[in-house]
C-alpha cells in the first residue's frame, strides 16, 4: 500500500463580526496557516493518520485530523495547510506527476488538490461512509477510494465523474475497506477490508478478478511490488502476506516473532528489494525481500506505528506514529534523520490561568502550558498513567489540578514550576473544579463526588445520590453550593456546609456532560444530548431551554459579564448565545471533530476551545472599533 499522511481541511466560514488580532504574529507560522474566520491562532496540528511523499521526493503530505500538512522533505518545515474537508483525512496521495494531491476523509468525500496552489479542484461525491484509502492509477488519469460503505469507487481524475462502483457483496454491515492499491501496469486494483479478504478487480470492467483468503483478520494495508507480481499485504493476525498477483496463491507469510504485534502498514521500496512494515510493538522493519529475513529493525517511536513510506529515491523512509511525532529514516544505515513535532492527540480539557497569561490544555497523559500572548509551550506536566479529563486553576493562579483515569488521578501542580504538589488516591475523574477560596477541590468519579482539602491533598468527604458517572462539578462564586451534572440524567445542587442535596434538577433525558455557574452564581447552565437548559438557582426552575446543536454538549462556559455563554458540542462546533434572551449570537466552526472543552479568557475577549481534532483554536471575540 502506498502509504500516505494527509492532512484534513478546515474551511468553514465565521461570524461576520468576529476579527482577528494584529498580535497573531507573535505566533509560530505554523500556527497561522489556513486559520477559520474568526479565529487567532491554532495552536498543535492534530493528530496524523498517513504519510506521502512527492513523486520528486522534496516534499511529503501528511494526512491529519484538522487538514493536509504540507512539508518540506529536506527541512522538516510546513509549507502549507490544506483545510476543507469537515472531519479529519484518513488518506492522502500525489499524482504520479505530482501536480495533485488526492485525500479520503472521514466526512465520506474525496478531494483533489493543486499541489503548486493549494486549491481545490474537485469533490468527490457519493461514498455513504468514511473514506478510508486513495490511490491513483499509475497513468493518473483514475483515482480509486474504498469505504466503510462496502465499496471501492473509480473516478475520472480530469472531470471528478465517477467511473465504477465495486461492492464487496457482503451483508455484513459495516465492511470497512483499509487499503486500496494499483498494479503498476494500472490493470489491476487491490482492496484489502476488514472481512479478512483481499479483492483483485479488473480496472477497465470493474468485474471481480479472484479472492485471496489466509489471512484471520484486518487487512490493515497492501503494496504491490514494483513489477507487479507479487503483493505483501499486512493484517491484524500479526502477519505478513506476500501473494502472486498471477494466480491468487500465497507466496510466504513473513512473522514478527512476537505474539501481540499488529501489522498496520508497509511499502515495498521502489526497487522492489525491500519491504517496510509499521507495528505496534513501536518498531518499522525492513525486510529482504527475495530471502524473507529482517534487514533491520529502525527504533524510536514510543507508540504503535500507523504508516510507512518510502521517497521515491528508495533512500529515505518516512514513519508515522501514535506518539504524535514523524520521522524520517536513512533507509541504508537506519539512523533517524529528522523528527517531525507539534501533532497530539484529542484535547480534552482548556483552562484559561485567572490573570488570562497562560492556557492549560489536557493532551492525552499530559498537560500543557502555554503561553497565551506567544503562543509558546512554557512547560509539560507529566505522571498521569492514563487520559486527563479535565484540567482547572486554582483562583490565585498558583495550583493546577488535574484529574483523569489511573489509580492517582488527581494530580496538583505548581505552576510556577510545573512541580507535582500532590498526587490525591482516586480513579476515574471526568472533572475537577478549585472552590472560590482555593482551598477545596471537588472531582466528579462514577456515583460520587468527592471534596479534597488542596493544602494536604487529603479527603475531606465524599458526596453520594447519583446513579450514574458524575461528569461535571462546579463550584458556585460564593461556594456555599456545589453543582454537578451525571450520566443519570439529573444535576445535583449540594449544600457544602452540610454535605446534603439542596435540590435535584430534572428534564434533560440524556447525560448531563457539564454545568458551569454564572458570574453571580444566579443561573446554572447545563449540557446535554443537543441542548442546554439554564436553570435559576434559587428556585431550581428551568428558566431557559436553548437549542441548535446537533450532537452532544460536552462543555458550557459563561463570559465574565454573565451574558454570554459558550458551548462546545460533538458536531464539531461551538456556538454563543445571548443568555438574557436564549437567542443564538453566532456559531464558530473550524474544528472537525468533537469539541470537548470551551474557556473564555477573563476580560472575555478570547475563547479557547479543544477538540477530539487534536487542536486548540483561540477565538477573538471582541468587536472590532
Amino acid at each position: 500500500m502506498k502509504i500516505k499522511v494527509f492532512l484534513g481541511l478546515i474551511f468553514l466560514i465565521f461570524s461576520m463580526f468576529l476579527y482577528v488580532s494584529d498580535m497573531t504574529a507573535e505566533y509560530e507560522p505554523y500556527t497561522q496557516l489556513s486559520l477559520p474566520e474568526g479565529a487567532k491562532t491554532r495552536l498543535n496540528k492534530g493528530w496524523v493518520r498517513e504519510i506521502a511523499y512527492s513523486p520528486d521526493s522534496t516534499l511529503l503530505a501528511v494526512a491529519s485530523s484538522i487538514g493536509i500538512w504540507i512539508y518540506d522533505a529536506q527541512t522538516g518545515e510546513e509549507h502549507n495547510l490544506l483545510t476543507g474537508h469537515l472531519e479529519p483525512i484518513s488518506s492522502v496521495e500525489f499524482s504520479p506527476d505530482g501536480q495533485t494531491l488526492a485525500s479520503g476523509s472521514r466526512d465520506k468525500t474525496v478531494r483533489l488538490w493543486d499541489v503548486s496552489t493549494g486549491n481545490p479542484i474537485h469533490t468527490l461525491k457519493g461514498h455513504l461512509g468514511p473514506v478510508r484509502s486513495v490511490s491513483f492509477s499509475p497513468d493518473g488519469q483514475t483515482l480509486a477510494s474504498g469505504s466503510s460503505d462496502k465499496t471501492v469507487r473509480l473516478w475520472d481524475v480530469n472531470t471528478g465523474n465517477p467511473i465504477h462502483t465495486l461492492r464487496i457483496g457482503h451483508t455484513t454491515s459495516p465492511v470497512y475497506i483499509y487499503s486500496v492499491s494499483f498494479s503498476p501496469d494500472g490493470r489491476t486494483l487491490a482492496s484489502g477490508s476488514d472481512d479478512k479478504t483481499i479483492r483483485l478487480w479488473d480496472v477497465n470492467t470493474g468485474n471481480l478478478i479472484r479472492t485471496l483468503i489466509g489471512h484471520s483478520d484486518v487487512v490493515w494495508s497492501m503494496s504491490f511490488s514494483p513489477d507487479g507480481q507479487t503483493l505483501a499485504s499486512g493484517s491484524r493476525d500479526k502477519t505478513i502476506s506476500l501473494w502472486d498477483v498471477s494466480t491468487g496463491n500465497p507466496i510466504r507469510t513473513l512473522l514478527i516473532g512476537q505474539s501481540h504485534v499488529h501489522i498496520y502498514s508497509m511499502s515495498f521500496s521502489p526497487d522492489g528489494r525491500t519491504l517496510a512494515s509499521g507495528s505496534d510493538d513501536k518498531t518499522i522493519r525492513l525486510w529482504d525481500v527475495n530471502t524473507n529475513h529482517p534487514i533491520r529493525t529502525l527504533t524510536g517511536h514510543t507508540d504503535a506505528v500507523y504508516n510507512v513510506s518510502f521517497s521515491p529515491d528508495g533512500r529515505t523512509l518516512a514513519s508515522g506514529s501514535g506518539d504524535k511525532t514523524i520521522r524520517l529514516w536513512d533507509v541504508n544505515t537506519g539512523n533517524s534523520i529528522r523528527t517531525l513535532t507539534g501533532h497530539t492527540q484529542a484535547v480534552t480539557s482548556v483552562s484559561f490561568s485567572p490573570d488570562g497569561q497562560t492556557l492549560a490544555s489536557g493532551i492525552y497523559q499530559q498537560i500543557f502550558l502555554r503561553d497565551v500572548n506567544t503562543g509558546t509551550a512554557l512547560r509539560t506536566l507529566t505522571g498521569h498513567t492514563l487520559g486527563v479529563k479535565s484540567v482547572s486553576f486554582s483562583p490565585d493562579g498558583q495550583t493546577l489540578a488535574s484529574g483523569g483515569f489511573g489509580n492517582h488521578g488527581i494530580r496538583l501542580w505548581d505552576v510556577s514550576t510545573g512541580n507535582l504538589l500532590h498526587s490525591l488516591l482516586a480513579a476515574g475523574i471526568q472533572s475537577v473544579s478549585f472552590s472560590s477560596d482555593g482551598q477545596t477541590l471537588a472531582s466528579g468519579t462514577y456515583q460520587k463526588i468527592r471534596l479534597w482539602d488542596v493544602s494536604t491533598g487529603t479527603s475531606i468527604g465524599t458526596l453520594t445520590g447519583h446513579g450514574d458517572v458524575v461528569w461535571s462539578v462546579s463550584f458556585s462564586p460564593d461556594r456555599q453550593t456545589l453543582a454537578s451534572g451525571s450520566g443519570d440524567n439529573t444535576i445535583r445542587l449540594w449544600n457544602m456546609n452540610t454535605g446534603t442535596v439542596l435540590r435535584t434538577l430534572t428534564g434533560h433525558t440524556w447525560d448531563v456532560r457539564s454545568v458551569s455557574f454564572s458570574p453571580d452564581g444566579q443561573t446554572l447552565a447545563s449540557g446535554s444530548y443537543k441542548e442546554i437548559r439554564l436553570w435559576d438557582v434559587s428556585t431550581g426552575t428551568s428558566i431557559g431551554t436553548l437549542t441548535g446543536h446537533t450532537n452532544a454538549v460536552y462543555s458550557v462556559s459563561f463570559s465574565s459579564d454573565g451574558q454570554t455563554l459558550a458551548s462546545g458540542s460533538g458536531d464539531n462546533t461551538i456556538r454563543l448565545w445571548d443568555v438574557n434572551t436564549g437567542n443564538p449570537l453566532r456559531t464558530l466552526t473550524g474544528h472537525t471533530d468533537a469539541v470537548w472543552s470551551v474557556s473564555f479568557s477573563p476580560d472575555s475577549d478570547t475563547l479557547s476551545s479543544g477538540s477530539s481534532d487534536g487542536t486548540i483554536l483561540l477565538w477573538t471575540l471582541a468587536r472590532a472599533d
